[in-house]
């Protein structure tokens, strides 16, 4: 009788399949495809065949001009900013930051039984704000007569406009990204928080025992699964970073208007899209290697969670 009303489950499931298969799995085994081909115009389809070259240029391995010697250091580079590092640098700064710092607010919150609700609600609202309008605040911020400068007595201190250094401007964005990472893990810590059986608290409270073993003791080991998905979850955006290039600096940009310095790899896979027909290949690339680094980074989390997670 099941297997004669298997094909009922299948039409339920075939809209959501349909939509899948589109607008998920083409365009993955598409890009896949395309960032073997050479010479490939994504207008016409044609090509030269198989080839690693793509690979190659992006990686910085294969020269863009063979006589002249000139290769594309804009995705990766050991001797100034790329794409990748910067990349790199983003995550590894700003997800261990903003998980520490989100999960000491949901902890503190938790202990507080005065307005909990609202400051709940207070700390939430940058989720639910337009991130380009978070950034141009940000931007006007940390201008040279923002109000950060005023603050500190270091008027006339360039961090984010035309000419300023690399390392301020990172700063600034770091900053900016760990900000705008804090409402949807606190509101994920909140919850799991919620969710704690107060037994362990009460036992713990008849053995006065000190709260910081509390939380390192009881509330962090029995809130480890979710900071496992929220690790994995900010460490699969912080690899996405684009939106705050855009919003924060509304280019690529710091030190002059040909020097890409702030790239991250999705910016540098838009730029690749948006640099003509002739440029897809790279771009499809740029997002196979992409999606390499962050399957790696997930499995090794996932090897750490059956060690380290307690359910």
């Amino acid at each position: 009788m099941e297997k004669n009303n298997n094909w009922k489950a299948w039409l339920y499931l075939a809209p959501a399949l349909i939509l899948m298969g589109i607008f998920t799995f083409f365009p993955l085994i598409n890009t896949f495809i395309v960032s073997f081909l050479k010479d490939y115009n994504s207008a016409t389809g044609a090509n030269s065949g198989f080839t690693f070259e793509n690979y190659g240029r992006v990686l910085g391995i294969t020269p863009v001009d063979a006589e002249l010697g000139i290769y594309d250091n804009n995705f990766l580079s050991f001797t100034g900013p790329s794409a990748l590092t910067n990349t790199l640098l983003i995550t590894f700064v700003t997800v261990p930051i903003s998980v520490i710092i989100a999960l000491a607010i949901s902890i503190l919150l938790n202990n507080i039984k005065v307005c909990r609700k609202f400051l709940q609600t207070v700390f939430f609202m940058p989720y639910v704000t337009n991130i380009i309008a978070v950034g141009m605040v940000f931007s006007v911020m940390f201008s040279s007569t923002g109000i950060i400068n005023r603050i500190f007595g270091i008027d006339g201190t360039n961090w984010i406009g035309v000419g300023a250094s690399w390392g301020k401007s990172m700063f600034v964005l770091c900053i900016y990204v760990i900000w705008n990472a804090l409402p949807y893990k606190i509101l994920i810590f909140s919850s799991g928080l919620q969710g704690i059986d107060k037994q362990y608290y009460e036992a713990a409270k008849i053995d006065s025992t000190p709260r910081f073993k509390v939380a390192t003791k009881i509330t962090i080991p029995l809130l480890s699964p979710q900071i496992l998905y929220i690790t994995i979850t900010s460490f699969i955006s912080a690899f996405k970073e684009y939106n705050a290039i855009i919003g924060l600096f509304n280019r690529n940009y710091t030190t002059s208007g040909n020097v890409p310095d702030l790239y991250t790899v999705v910016y540098y896979i838009y730029d690749m899209l948006n640099s003509g027909t002739s440029m897809v290949q790279f771009a499809c690339a740029g997002a196979v290697v992409l999606f390499v680094i962050i399957m790696l980074f997930t499995l090794i989390q996932m090897q750490i969670s059956k060690r380290k997670v307690v359910y």
